[in-house]
């Protein structure tokens, strides 16, 4: 693997890792009553702020293709994400979440022409088995929609990344980046508003955290994660895996929760089927290209012609 490759790798990286602290900074900064809200006010600030910073509003003949891949990345599943939250304990969010690099394995496969590759899914599938080492509780709770929404944002967001490598030519990765955000952002801001109205006066506290989950947990976070799918394709998706890790590390530290042998399995696991998704899509994508003439240059790795 080249030193180019790593660096990309180490800085996409960075997006789950930040993307860990969102559980504990909604949990305990946040109006957990309000997930809806939360997700608009997450959303629509940061993209605003990337879209100021160069980018400027995105082109009218290529809002549809921005306005999906914003609802999928960023509308859906942001809502999708704090409705989880609020209703599940992180170990099983974050557990039912760690699907989306199997998601994506096999949205590919229409959205891609790329059949999954089997040692891909066996990755996949020990990536969310080294999360439920992770994180399950066997006395955490179940509830149904809490569930059902953890699966659905999984299932949005890996739509979502196999779509910017599809349609990635519409913009630099900041540019897309701050599209999907204020598009997402702006879909999902009426029905906040309608569905839990406006939350109590923000205090310190509310502002501290949400200003964290604009900047950091979002602007950069989502700038990074674009630009990574930009150079290795929608397969960055098993470095996602680090986003629970993350978040179970935090838990230990911060609120003393227990992390004992059974999670420190869980995060070899995580790590080595991380790294193994990764190899397996450089290998794959290698040996197309030394049969076939170079793409041009810009055209993203996996990307279908139209």
């Amino acid at each position: 693997m080249s030193g180019t490759r790593i660096s990309i790798v180490l800085a996409t990286m960075l997006a789950p890792i930040f993307w860990g602290t969102t559980y504990i900074v909604f949990t305990e900064t946040l109006p957990v009553s309000h997930p809806l809200l939360v997700a608009a006010l997450r959303a629509l600030p940061a993209g605003i702020i990337l879209m100021l910073s160069g980018p400027g509003l995105p082109p009218r003949e290529k809002l549809l293709p921005l306005a999906i891949i914003g609802l999928a990345n960023i509308g859906v599943f942001f809502a999708l994400l704090f409705v989880a939250a609020s209703r599940l304990p992180g170990g099983v969010a974050a557990t039912v979440g760690s699907s989306q690099p199997l998601i994506v394995a096999f949205l590919a496969w229409p959205l891609l022409s790329r059949l999954p590759h089997p040692g891909q899914i066996l990755a996949a599938l020990a990536g969310l088995a080294g999360v439920g080492l992770l994180v399950l509780d066997p006395a955490a709770s179940f509830d149904a929609i809490g569930i059902a929404a953890a699966l659905a944002g999984a299932g949005s967001m890996a739509l979502g990344t196999v779509l910017i490598e599809r349609w990635g030519r519409i913009g630099t990765p900041l540019a897309l980046t701050a599209w999907q955000l204020t598009l997402g952002g702006l879909a999902l801001l009426p029905f906040a508003l309608y569905f839990e109205g406006l939350p109590p006066a923000p205090t310190a506290i509310n502002l501290i955290g949400i200003s964290y989950l604009v900047l950091i947990g979002t602007a950069l976070s989502y700038w990074l994660w674009v630009r990574g799918i930009s150079h290795l394709g929608a397969d960055v998706a098993f470095i996602s895996l680090f986003s629970p890790l993350v978040a179970t590390v935090l838990g230990a530290v911060l609120l003393g929760e227990w992390f004992g042998p059974v999670q420190v399995a869980g995060i070899a696991l995580v790590f080595a089927s991380t790294a193994a998704g990764i190899l397996l899509s450089r290998r794959r994508k290698a040996e197309p290209a030394m049969a076939t003439c170079p793409a041009p240059e810009g055209e993203l790795p996996g990307q279908v012609r139209r």
